[in-house]
């Protein structure tokens, strides 16, 4: 508890869907807590349960000035504002998904440089990984060397942590690097342009059959998912325990193929469901999840939430938000 208690935390994108968790978590550890976040897929709503509880800065970390500006007085910063969405951006927008995330982070990092924060921590993403075989494929952090991620998205993020451990190698600023693995849950975005497979299958179940429950792919693709409140516990103890920038997975070990996924929804929803397959429609990366090994003895931690158990309370947070009683 002394570790957050009445510290001075920034989060980046702290509106978002991981962020405004961890706001939560933070202010029960009786920190002191900053959001900065423009707004542009980050809600107000997600933070109105306890937004007179924070300090909140709308603003555009793409410029210097405002990093700088945010940053005084800060003792920690969780920087997990980027340019992102589901499939169906990250393979359309290579401009988009790798400028304003660069200058975000660069930008972020000279910010504590010049203004003493004590610790920083970057969230990184799976998409720095690039498949080797057609099978399972479980990452370990040496598996993104030499990188080759496959979208803009995943190479804002390889350079986001060398930026990290340049500035802890010459400025020796405490960095974590953590690389998230499919992480899902409550305040999730909806919305099929942006979502990620488990909201936009959550969002197709809620609504069927008013829209249609169609599979990107032929449902044999295999991802480990995490939790959020999973998740926003790794993100504490990597900032707790990690500070020489050397990244770190933060994933579960509970694989599963899509259409099993999809069916586990369907279960859900108590509904008769017709399950359609768009083999044209983009699959993203195919077979992965991550290598635990390293996360389990750093952390001296596992997720704990069960992908039963998180779907449920996921698709009933789902449910309130599409549909209107």
């Amino acid at each position: 508890m002394t570790f957050w208690k009445g510290k001075r935390i920034l989060v980046t994108g702290g509106a978002g869907f991981i962020g405004s968790h961890l706001v939560k978590k933070l202010l029960d550890l009786e920190s002191e807590v900053y959001v900065a976040d423009n707004f542009s897929r980050g809600k107000r709503k997600n933070l109105e349960p306890f937004i007179d509880r924070l300090h909140l800065y709308t603003v555009d970390l793409t410029k210097l000035e405002n990093c700088l500006s945010v940053t005084k007085g800060i003792d920690y910063v969780f920087h997990l504002a980027a340019s992102v969405g589901g499939i169906l951006y990250i393979v359309k927008e290579n401009v988009d998904g790798l400028v304003p995330s660069v200058l975000m982070n660069t930008h972020m990092l000279e910010a504590a440089r010049t203004n003493d924060v004590e610790r920083f921590l970057f969230t990184s993403s799976a998409c720095v990984y690039s498949e080797k075989k057609s099978k399972l494929n479980i990452f370990r952090e040496k598996d993104a060397n030499p990188a080759n991620p496959l979208t803009t998205y995943g190479w804002a993020k390889i350079i986001g942590e060398i930026a990290c451990k340049a500035y802890y190698l010459d400025y020796r600023i405490k960095s974590s690097v953590v690389r998230i693995f499919s992480a899902y849950g409550e305040n999730e975005n909806l919305d099929p342009r942006w979502s990620h497979v488990i909201p936009s299958l959550l969002r197709k179940a809620i609504l069927y059959p008013k829209e249609q429950f169609t599979i990107f792919g032929n449902g044999q693709q295999q991802r480990a998912f995490l939790y959020v409140q999973d998740c926003v516990e790794g993100l504490i103890l990597s900032m707790e325990k990690i500070t020489d920038a050397e990244p770190i997975n933060l994933g579960s070990e509970e694989v599963i193929a899509i259409s099993e996924l999809a069916k586990k929804i369907i279960n859900i929803s108590d509904k008769h469901i017709q399950v359609r397959y768009n083999l044209s429609g983009p699959q993203g990366t195919h077979r992965y999840c991550a290598d635990t090994t390293k996360m389990k003895k750093i952390l001296k931690w596992s997720p704990e939430t069960s992908l039963d158990d998180g779907l449920k309370r996921t698709y009933e947070w789902a449910r309130r938000e599409l549909i209107v009683e």
